[in-house]
């Protein structure tokens, strides 16, 4: 059962397994995870009646997607070029560049 709801999970919220894969711009795959998110956050608070649970769920929604993003551009960079984090932006001799 957790194999399911793991990879029920990854369909839906994992952009290197869901449709979204195919859109090649890291920015643009947030940008519509957003959208949907806040879609999701209208249907849900409509269908409760509360825009106290809209804005409790839009935020939640926003935080969420937002962490996720920030992490894989993070690993992405992490991945593809290490020295960007190498020094914490100073030089060899311990000077700013």
């Amino acid at each position: 059962m957790a194999k399911v709801v793991v990879q029920m999970w990854n369909l839906i919220m994992d952009h290197n397994v869901n449709p979204l894969k195919n859109i090649q711009d890291l920015q643009t795959r947030h940008l519509f995870m957003q959208l949907l998110a806040w879609m999701w956050c209208v249907i849900f608070a409509s269908s409760l009646g509360s825009f106290l649970a809209f804005g409790i769920s839009a935020i939640a929604h926003s935080l969420l997607i937002a962490g996720v993003a920030i992490t894989v551009a993070t690993f992405d960079m992490a991945k593809k070029r290490p020295q960007y984090f190498g020094g914490l932006g100073r030089s060899n001799n311990g000077e700013h560049e």
